[in-house]
């Protein structure tokens, strides 16, 4: 600061305040507007903290703390317990992800497997219906119980669920 003739003091030129002067505030917010709108928002959210402050303190009354306590330990004790179940799933589906991957390749060979000898039998069973209709159509009485009438494919559909 300096010190004028009259002995009060002057505030140097890169001493600004921070703060607007009230006379000028109005020109102070039109040049910044963001920190009028801001101020707005501060005093806008004050009642709002007050009211909620409120509320806690008569919530607090509302409560035992004995209560409180009881039921953290309650939360405490649910929460070991869904980590430690989360921890045996975590560790149960990394040894099934370990097992499905030693046994897939079993599974598709077999699959496979499956299908062929599902083509096979089915080329025999239709080999079969032929050779039963030539056999028919030669030898009418060679079937003389009927059982030609009858379906001759008795297999279950295993393609229908």
């Amino acid at each position: 600061m300096m010190k004028t003739k009259d002995g009060g003091s002057k505030i140097k030129r890169w001493q600004v305040s921070k703060k607007p002067k009230a006379e000028n505030s109005h020109q102070y917010f039109h040049l910044h507007p963001h920190l009028h709108h801001r101020r707005k928002q501060e005093m806008e959210e004050e009642p709002i903290r007050e009211a909620s402050k409120e509320v806690c303190r008569e919530f607090e009354t509302l409560i035992d703390e004995r209560d409180l306590d009881s039921l953290k330990q309650v939360q405490l004790l649910i929460l070991g317990r869904l980590q430690d179940s989360n921890a045996v799933l975590s560790h149960f589906n990394e040894f099934s992800e370990n097992c499905f991957a030693e046994v897939s390749a079993d599974f598709s060979r077999n699959t496979r497997l499956l299908k062929s000898m599902k083509s096979d039998l089915d080329y025999v069973f239709q080999k079969l219906r032929s050779m039963k209709a030539k056999i028919l159509a030669t030898y009418p009485d060679a079937f003389p119980d009927g059982s030609a009438k009858e379906v001759l494919d008795r297999r279950p559909d295993l393609e229908m669920p």
